[in-house]
């Protein structure tokens, strides 16, 4: 349907609808092959134009040349077919091609552009819900089920990073089905992933390929707001496992919501890791080595020996240094209500960063 603006004197109609524009295809090669002229200025830009509104309205590019190859057979049936008339169809077909490429990549930048702003908005808590959910379905998102948010740690992502692109290739790949969405959000890697089967398949393959960075997954959430939830859950989570040095790469927000509720009366966990290991500040060389003591036989499940090992002592002196602990703090951790008491302690200096920023009388 290309919209041809025929010469002036020539037998081509003149371009005044859609079946004018059909009908010129065939009476300007017609034309160019009797004259054997080249196709004019006007008419290549005319026939890029059109190659252009096909694009817009979602035609395939094979299915317009194929369209206009037909016509061409239809016309040159019986007729002499010269250089002349080969060199203007190849000419027409490439003006289409070029019009309809161009405005192809345009769209594409377009829907590109458009696809981040939304995925910026769902990761925002100050989006308009209501918006939301009424541009999911355009990206594929049906926003009233469940969805979970996987956050890579790290800083200075892009999503022109080669590194992003290759994630997004493979992930959209083997789960393009799920309508993954792969995201940037202040410089960290954030996909987007439907709750459900295939979920954790996907999130193990998006931590897999992001070469070994530590990947925190927000529990599953629903509705227009359920992504950002489960992002602010992530990211959460994310930060806390750097301040604490918790080990693995990929860590579940659900298994750290503790920390939300140890923060959440500040005053009380101060008064706490204050009262339980002030005393600790009394040994020679500080109270990093008993903290790290604490932290690894609780890591250990309390077996002597594994707690050794993992601090590069020998049993006898972490046996020495619990009973230094003991003496000081007066709490024993091999009773079980002391323990607690212990843990809860230690995990609680490691969140407020005691001692160093958390000194007395702060």
């Amino acid at each position: 349907m290309a919209t041809v603006t025929p010469a002036s004197g020539s037998s081509a109609p003149s371009s005044g609808g859609p079946g004018a524009a059909v009908d010129a295809w065939g009476p300007l090669l017609v034309e160019i092959g009797r004259s054997g002229r080249r196709l004019r200025r006007d008419e290549v830009e005319s026939l890029r134009h059109h190659g252009a509104l096909a694009a817009a309205e979602g035609r395939g590019l094979a299915e317009l040349i194929d369209e206009r190859l037909a016509v061409s057979g239809r016309v040159w049936a019986g007729e002499p077919v010269g250089d002349a008339s080969m060199t203007a169809l190849r000419a027409a077909v490439a003006a289409l091609a070029a019009g309809y490429g161009r405005a192809y990549r345009e769209l594409l930048q377009q829907e590109e552009a458009e696809r981040r702003e939304f995925v910026a908005d769902l990761l925002s808590s100050r989006s308009d819900l209501g918006r939301l959910a009424e541009h999911a379905e355009r990206f594929g998102l049906n926003l009233a089920c469940s969805h979970v948010v996987a956050v890579a740690e790290g800083d200075g992502y892009s999503l022109e990073d080669p590194l992003v692109r290759g994630v997004e290739r493979q992930l959209l790949g083997r789960f393009g089905e799920q309508e993954l969405l792969l995201a940037v959000k202040h410089g960290r890697l954030v996909c987007i992933v439907p709750g459900g089967p295939g979920e954790t398949a996907a999130v193990r393959a998006f931590a897999e390929l992001t070469e070994g960075r530590r990947v925190a997954i927000g529990r599953p959430h629903s509705g227009p707001g359920g992504v950002v939830r489960s992002y602010e859950e992530a990211r959460g989570a994310l930060e806390q496992a750097e301040r604490l040095a918790l080990p693995g790469q990929l860590l579940r927000a659900a298994d750290l919501l503790v920390l939300p509720v140890l923060l959440r009366d500040r005053d009380a966990l101060v008064e706490l890791v204050r009262g339980v290991l002030g005393p600790l500040r009394e040994t020679r060389g500080g109270p990093q080595p008993l903290l790290e003591t604490l932290a690894a036989y609780a890591e250990s499940r309390y077996v002597t020996a594994e707690a050794a090992r993992r601090l590069g002592l020998s049993v006898r002196a972490l046996s020495y240094r619990v009973a230094r602990i003991v003496r000081l703090t007066g709490l024993d951790p091999d009773d079980s209500l002391q323990r607690y008491t212990l843990e809860t302690a230690v995990f609680g200096a490691r969140l407020l960063g005691w001692p160093d920023e958390l000194p007395e009388g702060t």
